[in-house]
């Protein structure tokens, strides 16, 4: 029996009536009224009436049956509803309208209500008009007439309470209507009596779990007396308590009502799922406050019959759905107190208390538990998120041998309802917004069923909230209740003004990162303002405007570009831009004066790597962007590095922008506490913190699925088909061409200038060697979960569990640090200060203390040595490193990006990379290989690898073939070219010449290549003389910069010999420029293409420059730019990956 509170404050389900789901509403502002489920009409259209009054006959149909049923008994309602001739108010929650006046009856109405009333109750014993009937109704009369009043026989009593339940419209469960059990409390005088028989309601209801629906009856509202009342909407709550940042420990919906408890000297432990005392007033005194005694709460504690990290969630729901808000209305007498109960319908407490946005919200939890991808609404989340739960809610209260039943089951009852109260009555008051259950409703029959809503005598009303209606006795109790009120009043104030801010976080990101921190920045804005994160690639600018406030939350990779979900959502700001100065439309919008952005606010937070180029631009361009289009910036754009500080970083602008933002729209709350959000998500490891757990499964999970969910990338097993020297024997140096096939996957489809991703192992020797290192790791082979103790602030207790950190997949130690764990990279300054917490020796200790305290040391040691982890565990060999920390601060191991060697069009099965081997010596004297080159490079044919496809929008052939190409790469830079000559190669062999205007045929495509020998190093020689001969390439240059007998000549050398040609490329022809190689290269390059602007066009130097800048901003100068790694000596190779 679904219940729901008749209080109308949300879920608290009871078979006894369903008041408690929360009804489908019309939107703000829509101009149509609902008349029935499947038909709309507009305002303006003709007036009818509602279409139950004044009709004698009303057909209503199951449409999936397609039997049709009269109702009749709405004939005899006495009371009309709440709807006016033009609006339809059915999908209102409650109004005050729908609340019972609190004024005593005029004697005329209690001799009408009673009249009707015992028509009804001895028609039901077959006794209408009998003497009996005729005597007892002149006792009534008599009375009414004396006194204003009378009594109820308990019999009389009995049959009042259930034909109220039988008449209740909004209740599922109403088929047990005959079966209540009624404790007659009418003699009661005091709150202690009060309480004691609710206790005993309690007791007898609970019954162990088997629920026995029960209905207590307290005084009846009399004249010269005021109300017997029970101040709790439901018998048994859980506390809410509002924190002094706006958010809420426990339950949400009873925020008001703890508050006033506390007035009244009760004082809960702060937590989750605290029960709040009974509340209880007697005859209009003041009310007394009584804790219900634990051992007649029966509480179910959640668990699911699949996951068992649901019971780490550490839900748990009461079995007592008592509801004690409302008054009953009886045979002209009112009732103000009569809590009652039935049992849950399961969605009550799975759909509505635990998944309700404004009440426990546990759907994206539970989400993320799952492993669904919460970044689109489209994937059905929350959906499956919610079933979830609801499976969770039945089995734990099976389990527990506690009466709950499904809502298919509920459905079923109560279509049986219907047809036994057509039989007997006539008809049936149901409202189908109600009724229909909130989850899965079309798969239930009630949801095809046409219904009727009107009022039945007697009936349960809804009422005034306890303490709005009481007259305070004691006047400093009523202070203490005023100044409460106020104080909430001013809370809702600002709340109102927040709420009415509309915060959109938009992230882009390449590995996950920047989502994090977005997801973890909204956990902290959403306490002030109504907030939601979108991906860049989800937005729509012309929305924008809709919001006030925009927090952007971005990565950059290579050269100072956004991620692949980032840079649709820049062009579309950058028309915006182009658009503004000409006052013309974008989407449907016109643009505003130029400034289409000026009344909103906006913040930016940037993370990159200071080891590539252009650190953070992807983040200052939109800032840019932004501000350009009448953005009003609230803070200065933050930085976040990735070799240092990064999360602290974030950590302190986000506390700045929500401070920024606060004053931004004048709102008042109180930011003591402000890092709690983004504490939460802190992993930083202490001993007792973290811990390795044996997982139940026994085997590892899927490595692409985990590696995907790692990335945030389509990752693919693609099979190596060759691995080929493209350097001569006799070469020092190794660079390969890596054939992989795809099998034509759809993830894998790429286009020239795209960037393959691989994700390589760690080497198997030091993984060994780690693994010797660890005093406490768990058996080989034995699958671990990683678990974080959590610990719930309460106050003034706290409560502390062990749950699981799933940020690392499901697997052995030794695929851990293989597969998933970056082992090679220098530990950071934070780590170290870790690791010198666990040093046993002082001078261990106190290195270590130096290198985390003192930038210039640690900066020396890690460039001189460029340590791995395990020559940090052999350099301080005093520590005794735990496994856990290790698994939870190292970072993941990356994967590396290449630049496509192949075209899809020439090769639709597979992706070529052109790989440099990468080999060097520290500065100590250490030789070091590569992690992915090395890898890629032992690699046998028909190994499968893991690869994901990323674009690169800003490095793609011209879509105007006619015009010429100049591609600038040494070494393997050259290796995105190979993929522009073949997709050349297929272009001109699929049709005729292009045209554009006055240009016919295709445009030159002229190469720069260097390397250092001709005999060696000329990778893709005879490649390049075939694509010459066949007229893809007008011409190729080969620059050597160490060929025996000849001066050294680099790719901006040999530029400048053909000056004339690069120029008339630039210029003349407007062709475009390509350069791919890493930024000391680049930047030579941009310098030799500046003076030949300036020699052959007669620019100055500064105008040389500008127009370079006008290249970029036309599209016509790309870069593929490498990162500058760490400081190295003998460095044999430089290797093209990309990992930023």
């Amino acid at each position: 029996m679904s219940g729901t509170d008749y209080g109308g404050d949300g879920p608290s389900s009871s078979v006894f009536c369903c008041l408690k789901r929360k009804p489908r509403s019309l939107s703000p502002g829509t101009e149509h009224v609902v008349i029935s489920r499947n038909r709309v009409a507009p305002l303006n259209a003709a007036s009818k009436k509602c279409p139950v009054s004044g009709s004698k006959v009303s057909s209503l149909k199951n449409h999936l049956g397609g039997t049709v049923a009269i109702d009749t008994l709405h004939q005899k309602q006495r009371q009309s509803g709440i709807c006016t001739n033009n609006v339809c108010m059915g999908s209102t929650m409650l109004n005050d309208a729908m609340k019972h006046p609190q004024a005593h009856r005029p004697k005329g109405d209690v001799l009408a209500g009673a009249k009707d009333f015992f028509d009804q109750y001895y028609a039901s014993l077959k006794s209408l008009n009998s003497e009996r009937h005729k005597k007892r109704w002149a006792e009534v009369k008599e009375d009414i007439t004396k006194t204003g009043t009378y009594d109820l026989a308990l019999e009389e009593l009995t049959f009042g309470v259930k034909t109220a339940w039988r008449n209740a419209p909004r209740c599922i469960g109403r088929i047990q209507w005959s079966k209540l059990k009624v404790m007659d409390a009418r003699h009661v005088s005091t709150p202690r009596g009060m309480f004691e028989a609710i206790c005993a309601h309690l007791e007898y209801g609970t019954n162990n779990g088997n629920i026995r629906s029960t209905i207590t009856v307290f005084p009846q509202r009399r004249a010269r007396r005021e109300d017997f009342r029970v101040w709790n909407n439901q018998l048994i709550l859980y506390a809410g308590y509002r924190q002094p940042d706006g958010s809420v420990i426990g339950d949400p919906a009873n925020v008001e009502f703890t508050e006033i408890c506390e007035t009244l000297g009760w004082h809960g432990k702060g937590g989750k799922f605290d029960v709040l005392p009974l509340v209880l007033s007697a005859a209009g005194n003041d009310p007394e406050v009584f804790d219900i005694p634990e051992k007649i709460v029966f509480e179910v504690k959640l668990k699911h019959p699949n996951y068992p990290w649901f019971e780490e969630l550490g839900l748990k729901w009461f079995a007592f759905p008592g509801v004690s808000k409302m008054l009953l209305d009886c045979g002209g007498i009112e009732f103000p107190a009569i809590p009652f109960n039935g049992w849950y319908m399961g969605t009550e407490v799975g759909a509505r208390n635990l998944c309700d946005a404004a009440r426990y919200n546990m759907t994206e939890k539970v989400a993320t538990k799952l492993g669904l991808n919460t970044k689109t609404v489209s994937s059905l989340w929350r959906d499956r998120a919610l079933v979830e739960v609801n499976v969770a809610v039945l089995h734990s209260f099976q389990a527990a041998g506690v009466t709950i039943f499904d809502h298919h089951t509920a459905s079923e009852s109560f279509m049986q309802h219907l047809q036994n109260e057509q039989r007997l009555r006539g008809g049936c008051p149901a409202d189908w917004v109600w009724v229909v259950p909130p989850m899965s409703g079309s798969q239930t029959e009630v949801f095809h069923q046409e219904m009727m809503v009107y009022k039945l005598k007697p009936s349960y009303e809804y009422q005034e909230d306890a303490w709005a209606a009481h007259s305070w006795k004691d006047k400093a109790l009523e202070q203490k209740y005023l100044k409460v009120q106020q104080k909430r009043l001013a809370k809702s104030q600002d709340s109102a003004v927040a709420g009415h801010v509309n915060c959109v976080i938009l992230y882009a990101t390449e590995t996950g990162r920047s989502e994090r921190f977005a997801r973890r920045l909204c956990q902290t804005f959403k306490r002030a303002f109504t907030t939601e994160v979108v991906c860049m690639e989800d937005t729509d600018v012309n929305e924008l405007k809709q919001q006030d406030l925009i927090l952007v939350v971005t990565s950059t990779f290579g050269n100072g570009d956004g991620p692949e979900n980032g840079e649709p959502f820049a062009k579309s700001l950058e028309k915006l831009k182009q658009s503004k100065n000409k006052g013309t439309e974008v989407g449907d919008n016109i643009v505003d004066n130029g400034r289409p952005l000026k009344s909103i606010r906006y913040g930016v937070f940037g993370l990159g790597s200071r080891a590539y180029p252009h650190f953070c631009a992807f983040g200052h361009f939109l800032d840019s962007l932004l501000g350009d289009l009448g953005g009003q910036k609230i803070l200065e754009t933050g930085e976040g590095d990735e070799l240092s500080g990064q999360e602290q970083s974030f950590k302190t602008w986000a506390q700045r922008a929500f401070k920024a933002s606060l004053k931004a729209f004048d709102v008042d709350l109180d930011v003591t506490n402000l890092a709690g959000d983004l504490s939460n998500n802190d992993d930083t490891w202490t001993a007792d913190r973290f811990r390795i757990a044996k997982h139940p499964d026994k085997n590892e999970g899927d490595l692409f699925t985990a590696l995907g969910k790692i990335s945030n990338k389509t990752v693919v097993p693609c099979k190596v088909l060759e691995s080929k020297q493209l350097q001569s024997s006799t070469s020092p140096r190794q660079t390969i061409l890596v054939r992989l096939g795809t099998n034509a996957v759809t993830a894998m489809k790429y286009c020239p200038g795209d960037h393959v991703a691989i994700f390589p192992s760690n080497p198997p020797e030091m993984v060994n060697a780690i693994l010797s290192r660890l005093h406490d790791a768990p058996p080989d082979g034995q699958i671990m979960r990683i678990e974080m103790m959590q610990e719930e602030t309460t106050a003034p207790d706290s409560t502390k569990k062990w749950v699981s950190w799933d940020k690392l997949p499901a697997c052995s130690l030794r695929t851990a640090f293989t597969r998933y764990l970056d082992v090679t990279t220098p530990p950071t300054q934070d780590f170290l200060k870790t690791l010198s917490t666990l040093a046993d020796r002082n001078q261990d200790k106190d290195r270590l203390d130096l290198l985390t305290t003192n930038s210039s040391a640690y900066e020396e040691w890690r460039d001189t040595k460029n340590p791995t982890i395990l020559e940090v565990l052999e350099e301080f060999p005093s520590l005794r490193v735990p496994t856990s920390l290790l698994v939870t601060q190292l970072p993941f191991l990356k994967q590396r990006y290449y630049s496509i060697s192949s075209s899809h069009d020439a090769n639709p099965k597979e992706v070529h990379a052109t790989v440099a081997v990468l080999k060097y010596t520290t500065e100590a004297g250490v030789e070091r290989e590569g992690v992915c080159s090395g890898w890629l490079n032992r690699q046998k044919v028909g190994e499968v690898i893991p690869c994901a496809i990323r674009a690169a929008p800003n490095f793609r052939l011209p879509e105007d073939k006619t015009l010429p190409v100049m591609m600038v790469g040494p070494g393997t830079g050259v290796a995105p070219f190979r993929s522009f000559w073949q997709q050349r190669e297929v272009d001109m062999a699929k049709g005729p010449a292009p045209t554009n205007g006055n240009r016919r045929g295709w445009g030159d495509m002229r190469l720069y290549f260097g390397c250092r020998s001709s005999s060696q190093d000329h990778v893709y020689d005879s490649e390049l003389a075939a694509m010459k001969t066949q007229n893809v390439l007008a011409d190729y240059y080969v620059a050597l910069s160490r060929e025996p007998d000849k001066p050294k000549m680099y790719v901006q050398n040999m530029m400048q010999q053909q000056a004339k040609d690069v120029y008339n490329t630039m210029v003349n022809a407007g062709g475009h420029i390509y350069i791919c190689g890493d930024i000391t290269m680049a930047e030579d390059v941009k310098q030799t293409l500046e003076r030949i602007l300036a020699e052959h066009g007669k620019l100055t130097p500064e105008a040389a420059r500008d127009y370079i800048r006008q290249l970029r901003s036309d599209k016509r100068y790309h870069e593929d730019i490498f990162g500058v790694g760490q400081k190295k000596t003998k460095a044999d190779n430089r290797s093209p990956a990309k990992t930023n």
